[in-house]
């Protein structure tokens, strides 16, 4: 076994001090901003898909399992939109990868708005999935790789917060156009942001942690050159000098090494294999539960919200989009609160006390029966104060807990097992609904809550207020 202390690692390590010493200014906000309306539109377009789904059954006469499975073909998609992502982010970039889906994304709305066919649209729909899914992950790993550690928490979320603001103004547009325009202009209208793509390859830079690990010292010398030029402008004051930080010799397989028996130690371990070493096992491995559970509970909630509405307690088309879309609003003001107090409170813990808290909500509305639409209402809207608050958490928690070489892929994994649960999800509450009892579908989504709840509150790390390097080396 070797040493290594090269020129590379001591890159990085100045890198990540550079950022340290940025404070937060226009220059944050501004490229927030733009990757967070990408992101925003991705969330836009996930949604859609539920509240066009009652008028697709009605025209293309489709079955509860046709139904089912045009919601789910585009989770499978996401999924592997996330697998595909992270590797390639951590090849090729972040900032490409995230112009190359939005850019995918609007084309397919485009075709989708045209759709003829079932068949089609389910195509269709795998697509946009792909860019759904590649997209969010790799956005919540660029911006949690330019923010310094100190409030590094409530800059990420705020940022996070544009995905459940896009599915509530998802919701409300479709709660306005379908009923009005039909579904068809709904597709339409979420082709336009497409034009992002340009905008985010002319205004974003390229990751300096990214090109710094991949041996590009110069190119990403000069991108923080850049950065820091900006923001000594827009604040008008010098910035402070850079703080030293050590930058440790590690370990290193010689060739051969490994194929002898020797484990690969885990900083110098790399890509899917990687994750699942040293540390990082465990971390990968609590973090697939937590992302699985918490999208199991939202998505196998809100996808079938409107049709539970309709079919059950016999409500308007309007008036079930009108009820599903308080419900995601009211998960909006659960990810707000999220973002405030998840640097004080810490990471595990508020994720673990929001699943705690749906589980409770869930339960509690299965025990007062659900036998009224209000109720539904009401009990939902305040599960989905704490799923929404759990779940957005994830984006910030998950990009931490990985070092800077797979980092990318360790959040697309989590993404994939997001895709797995919004896939699940939906299917299972299907099933369980077609037994005909409501009450039913509220326990098993808060025992899956609990699950969750536990998991975090024994197996995660606390991350707050700690730089990228310090937790993941």
């Amino acid at each position: 076994m070797t040493i290594d202390a090269s020129p590379d690692r001591a890159v990085r390590a100045a890198i990540a001090a550079r950022f340290e010493r940025l404070p937060l200014c226009r220059w944050h906000v501004t490229v927030r901003l733009i990757v967070g309306a990408v992101t925003f539109f991705e969330a836009f377009d996930q949604l859609l898909i539920a509240y066009a789904l009652p008028e697709l059954r009605h025209e293309w006469d489709l079955s509860t399992s046709a139904a089912t499975l045009l919601l789910t073909v585009g989770s499978i998609g996401m999924l592997i939109g996330a697998l595909l992502s992270g590797r390639l982010a951590d090849r090729i970039g972040r900032v490409k990868v995230i112009a190359l889906c939005v850019a995918l994304s609007s084309v397919a709305n485009l075709a989708l708005s045209v759709s003829t066919s079932p068949d089609a649209f389910m195509a269709l729909r795998f697509v946009q999935g792909l860019a759904i899914g590649g997209e969010v992950p790799v956005a919540a790993t660029f911006i949690a790789e330019i923010t310094r550690s100190h409030q590094r928490g409530r800059f990420v979320l705020l940022y996070e917060l544009v995905f459940p603001a896009g599915l509530t103004v998802g919701a409300l547009v479709a709660a306005w156009v379908v009923p009005i325009l039909g579904w068809r202009w709904m597709y339409a209208l979420a082709a336009l942001p497409g034009l992002l793509c340009i905008l985010v390859q002319r205004k974003v830079p390229e990751s300096p942690r990214w090109l710094a690990d991949h041996g590009r010292a110069e190119e990403a010398g000069v991108v923080m050159d850049g950065i820091e030029r900006e923001v000594e402008r827009i604040t008008g004051k010098p910035l402070p000098p850079v703080s030293a930080v050590p930058s440790e010799a590690v370990p290193v397989v010689a060739p051969g090494e490994a194929a002898l028996g020797e484990a690969v130690p885990e900083e110098a371990a790399s890509g899917l294999r990687g994750l699942f070493t040293g540390r990082y096992r465990r971390r990968t491995l609590v973090i697939g539960v937590l992302w699985f559970t918490g999208y199991f509970v939202n998505y196998g909630i809100t996808s079938w919200l409107p049709t539970i509405y309709q079919n059950r307690y016999d409500l308007s088309l309007s008036d079930a989009l009108l009820y599903s879309t308080v419900t995601s609003c009211a998960g909006l003001i659960g990810c707000l609160v999220a973002a405030l107090t998840v640097d004080g409170l810490g990471r595990r813990k508020v994720i673990a006390g929001c699943l705690g808290g749906a589980a409770l909500m869930l339960v509690a509305l299965a025990a007062v029966g659900a036998d009224t639409p209000v109720q539904v209402l009401v009990w939902t809207s305040l599960a989905a104060v704490f799923f929404f608050g759990s779940n957005i958490c994830l984006y910030l928690y998950t990009p931490e807990l990985f070092p800077t070489r797979m980092r990318a892929l360790g959040s697309s994994l989590g993404g994939a097992m997001n895709r797995l649960g919004v896939i699940l999800g939906p299917i299972v509450v299907g099933v369980v609904y077609a037994g005909g009892n409501v009450s039913t579908v509220f326990v098993m989504l808060g025992a899956v809550a609990l699950v969750g709840c536990v998991v975090a509150a024994v197996g995660a790390e606390e991350t707050a207020g700690r730089r990228l390097e310090e937790v993941s080396p």
